[in-house]
């Protein structure tokens, strides 16, 4: 549901029932917290029953709890900052195991991704890449590293891919200036958002190239550009966001690219490793 959810809480105040402006007014002043509690653990909190939380989610016009719910998260992984989101996170694991938690939340992260991903969107993009003039690939900050892997292991199979730096902005329009019909922009994304590549992207549609966008949600800044939208769930992990499922889907990306062009790859695996024997570039003793 793409809205505002808090201004919209804000505007309906008065017309909620005491029990959901109680719920209501501890939203507007501890989002944060809400969005990571149970509905009945919120009711608790506020003080009314598990079904009086439940009916306000129905007033706001979710199908249930767990959609508002998600909605609401996604509003504070834009807005926290850092120091908020090591907040939260410490209040969702408490005092129990940090890496049984962590581990297991990354596997739902990839069970959940697998559930919602579009596979015809999935293997349309893969036809693009596969024949593109031109590959660009892109992701800023956090999100650069998943654009660093998918670059390296692309380069292994194409000639044709460009890995786009962005330490500043100018220098970034000066890398994609020459984009255009029938080249790809594979664009990586996940909270908090970078203005740098919401730009790159709208530019790549400006002059037609597809944009291949591998992000957080439909609401992601970037989603409004792609051609080929591939959502990954990449929920807090501390003061980050886990790239565990989004580095699923490179994988993948990555796997599905290479049948396409198995013969050639073949061929330049072979030359390559007739190259790293020859200059012994890996350790052999222990290969």
């Amino acid at each position: 549901m793409n809205r505002d959810l808090l201004r919209d809480i804000r505007e309906r105040m008065s017309s909620f029932s005491k029990g959901q402006r109680l719920i209501a007014s501890y939203i507007l002043e501890h989002y944060d917290k809400a969005a990571y509690l149970t509905a009945a653990r919120l009711g608790s909190v506020v003080g009314v029953s598990e079904s009086t939380v439940v009916r306000f989610a129905n007033e706001l016009g979710y199908d249930g709890y767990p959609a508002f719910q998600h909605s609401l998260q996604e509003i504070i992984r834009n807005r926290l900052t850092s120091f908020q989101r090591i907040e939260v996170t410490n209040s969702l694991i408490g005092d129990g195991n940090v890496l049984d938690k962590v581990l297991l939340s990354d596997a739902e992260k990839i069970r959940r991704t697998l559930e919602e991903i579009d596979h015809t969107s999935f293997e349309r993009a893969v036809d693009r890449i596969v024949s593109a003039k031109q590959i660009y690939i892109i992701g800023v900050r956090s999100s650069s590293s998943l654009a660093g892997f998918l670059n390296y292991n692309f380069r292994m199979i194409f000639d044709n891919v460009k890995f786009v730096q962005t330490t500043s902005g100018s220098e970034m329009f000066e890398q994609i200036m020459q984009i255009g019909e029938g080249d790809v922009m594979i664009a990586i994304s996940f909270p908090r958002y970078s203005k740098r590549i919401i730009n790159a992207v709208e530019y790549a549609g400006s002059k037609r190239a597809d944009v291949v966008a591998l992000t957080d949600s439909v609401q992601s800044p970037i989603a409004e550009y792609a051609d080929h939208l591939l959502i990954a769930q990449s929920d807090m992990a501390s003061f980050v966001d886990s790239l565990v499922a989004p580095l699923s889907i490179i994988n993948a990306m990555i796997v599905a690219v290479s049948r396409r062009k198995q013969e050639e790859l073949t061929k330049r695996l072979q030359a390559l490793e007739e190259v790293w024997d020859r200059y012994d570039v890996y350790d052999k003793k222990h290969g």
